[in-house]
């Protein structure tokens, strides 16, 4: 089984996605949390583009991707995880848990230095929010990314099947948060302590920058809270709320071509971590709800 896993992983992931993708694009339709404001035909065109575009790039630079690195990791014997004496599920749930801090502290990086926040401004420049969003991630971010997983595999000496479980639930609930579909209070304040929700996400894609710096998690909850970069609700509520960057609000730039050269001739703003000493006229109104 451990095999089959492995040698399939790819068929294994394109089916699970394809699956919640759609799920979740059925309950958008069904069941809308907000209307939206740009062309979905458009915005869809140049989202989906994009996942095309670095699926491709992935797999040009990186072959066997993540889960090749995985294997020759534990082929070697690198890391802590092959140096620890822990039943091989317990290596799977930690080494999980601990690539989801990384990925939320890579997020955070890529808000506070400029240079990357550059590259992280085309996912927020997106001015509606739903599942393809989630993809809507520049190239060259990608790679880095990758690089960064890579690394941190290395060093934790994760077992190939914990990098898959990890990237299979990362790719699930960056649609699943990303969803506009509706949740009902109650049962969002319960979720939330367990998974990213869509309404917990959405905060962070406010047009405010002191809503934009938070809730930077994508799969699990807990590191904003921990970290201290957790909003309960967006100062405007999630139907009044703006969605995007304050510099980019022309809904026919929303093609792929323009998405790709947005980082080297688009304007960064104030929305970096590290340039929020003077914080901006209208996070000075805002009055979050805790």
């Amino acid at each position: 089984m451990h095999e089959y896993v492995i040698n399939n992983e790819s068929a294994i992931r394109l089916a699970i996605f394809l699956g919640i993708f759609i799920c979740v694009a059925l309950v958008e339709i069904s069941r809308p949390r907000r209307v939206l404001t740009t062309s979905k035909v458009r915005r869809w065109i140049g989202n989906i583009g994009i996942l095309i575009i670095n699926t491709i790039l992935l797999r040009l630079i990186f072959p066997s991707a993540a889960i090749g690195m995985a294997v020759w990791v534990e082929m070697q014997g690198w890391g802590i995880f092959n140096h620890i004496g822990v039943p091989y599920w317990l290596k799977i749930v930690f080494c999980a848990i601990a690539l989801d801090f990384i990925i939320y502290l890579q997020h955070v990086m890529f808000h506070a230095v400029p240079l990357f926040w550059r590259l992280h401004m085309m996912h927020h420049a997106d001015m509606d929010y739903d599942l393809t969003t989630g993809s809507r991630f520049h190239p060259i971010e990608i790679i880095i990314s990758m690089c960064i997983k890579g690394a941190a595999i290395s060093v934790l000496g994760a077992p190939p099947i914990a990098v898959i479980v990890f990237e299979i639930l990362l790719n699930g609930t960056a649609m699943f948060n990303h969803g506009n579909f509706f949740i009902p209070p109650g049962i969002d304040r319960v979720l939330r302590w367990f998974v990213v929700t869509p309404d917990m996400h959405r905060v962070h894609h406010s047009i405010f920058v002191g809503e934009t710096n938070s809730n930077f998690g994508f799969n699990l909850p807990w590191w904003d809270r921990i970290m201290g970069t957790y909003r309960a609700q967006p100062s405007h509520g999630h139907e009044g709320m703006t969605i995007g960057l304050r510099q980019f609000r022309d809904p026919l730039k929303l093609t792929l071509p323009w998405m790709l050269a947005l980082p080297f001739i688009g304007k960064g703003g104030n929305y970096a971590i590290n340039r929020r000493g003077a914080k901006a006229e209208d996070d000075m109104k805002i009055n979050l709800k805790t």
